[in-house]
């Protein structure tokens, strides 16, 4: 596999489009094609179909490259969570963000009721708490930002603190991605997308991918991949391969809107509280100047009243799309309370806004007259 490593000279917006090609030939395709076989002839290290595939090798590629890694592609991002997991030893214990995708929240839970692991939660945001609960810890699992609370943790920090006491460390970098953030540069071991997101862009696939350089966790990764049979689509591999592309392009645009977006959200009368690292007053400013390239395209935002306005708020979007996922090409909005397995201290009205790349003054002349309808 390749690495950022191998081509330093190159910018992750160079390395986005050119990664993952096949070799340059007289009349051989410039995109990887889709390779739609379970069989492959004896005497390569394919073999089988559960094992690899080309187009899925073409996307590890690319995005290995991107993070400083070895990829492996997943199902789902589920997938590549629980594969994750299944690191832990039997009994071990797993300090996670106290605000956390609700998919890894209620996965842990899970685990801990069947005496798998014991779990221990501790706000991001505190990087001395972190490195103090994570004494006698097996796995520190960390988002930045976090979902939906965009807290922002000091990677660096929590990486050194977690190294010195022998803990292994994961970052799911879904909200950031690898053009903002790239993990294993501040000591990360291993990495995790839901490349359904901003990876893929496109919101047409469910994938996940896993990154990391220490060739033990990858083997292990892969034989649980395997035995499991949690492999992506060769199809679903070429879509987010083709939407990866644009990935550069898509984050620019889209972050430059959430930033005005999140600037405005702040002064509306039906507003009460905005998160964004973007913004100079907000609690993870600092670090997120410093350890990202950009501030993202997610913004969250509370609304007056209780959840009964929060939604109504949502469903008199026009532009702007009602749904669950974030990191397409298309804005959505929801309230993130509305799923039972949210954590109970995110606020009832606690907005989760993922800006696309559609006019910025459309987007907000949309949001505009929904949140002046439930003043």
């Amino acid at each position: 596999m390749s690495s950022r490593e191998n081509v330093p000279h190159l910018s992750p917006e160079t390395l986005v489009v050119s990664g993952g090609r096949p070799a340059k030939a007289p009349d051989a395709p410039v995109n990887v094609p889709v390779v739609l076989s379970s069989t492959f002839h004896a005497g390569g290290p394919v073999a089988y179909g559960r094992t690899s595939n080309p187009t899925w090798e073409a996307l590890e590629d690319v995005v290995g490259t991107l993070e400083g890694g070895r990829a492996l592609a997943f199902s789902s991002g589920m997938g590549a969570v629980s594969a994750v997991l299944d690191l832990v030893p039997n009994g071990g214990t797993v300090v996670v963000s106290s605000h956390s995708y609700s998919g890894v929240a209620a996965r842990l839970r899970d685990l801990e009721a069947d005496g798998r692991v014991v779990v221990k939660l501790v706000s991001v945001q505190d990087a001395a708490t972190v490195a103090t609960e994570c004494m006698g810890a097996d796995l520190l699992w960390v988002e930045t930002p976090t979902n939906p609370a965009m807290e922002v943790c000091d990677l660096a920090a929590v990486a050194a603190a977690a190294r010195r006491l022998g803990v292994m460390t994961v970052c799911d970098n879904t909200f950031a991605g690898p053009m903002l953030q790239r993990p294993i540069e501040h000591g990360i071991d291993v990495v995790l997308h839901s490349a359904t997101k901003s990876l893929a862009g496109h919101s047409d696939v469910l994938l996940g991918i896993v990154v990391t350089t220490d060739d033990a966790y990858y083997d292990r990764l892969l034989r649980t991949r395997t035995l499991v049979g949690s492999i992506p689509g060769p199809f679903e591999a070429w879509l987010a391969l083709r939407g990866l592309r644009t990935l550069a392009l898509r984050v620019k645009q889209s972050q430059a809107s959430a930033l005005q977006l999140a600037i405005r959200l702040a002064t509306h009368p039906a507003v009460t509280a905005v998160r964004y690292p973007g913004l100079p007053d907000d609690p993870g400013h600092e670090i997120a100047t410093r350890q990202m390239d950009g501030y993202g395209a997610l913004v969250a935002f509370e609304t007056v009243g209780g959840a009964a306005t929060a939604e109504a708020f949502c469903e008199r979007v026009e532009l702007v799309t009602h749904a669950t996922s974030l990191g397409g090409v298309e804005t959505l909005v929801e309230r993130r309370r509305r799923w039972p397995e949210e954590r109970p201290d995110i606020p009832e009205t606690l907005i989760r806004l993922s800006v696309g790349i559609e006019d910025v003054e459309d987007l907000w002349a949309d949001l505009d007259q929904a949140l002046t309808s439930i003043l």
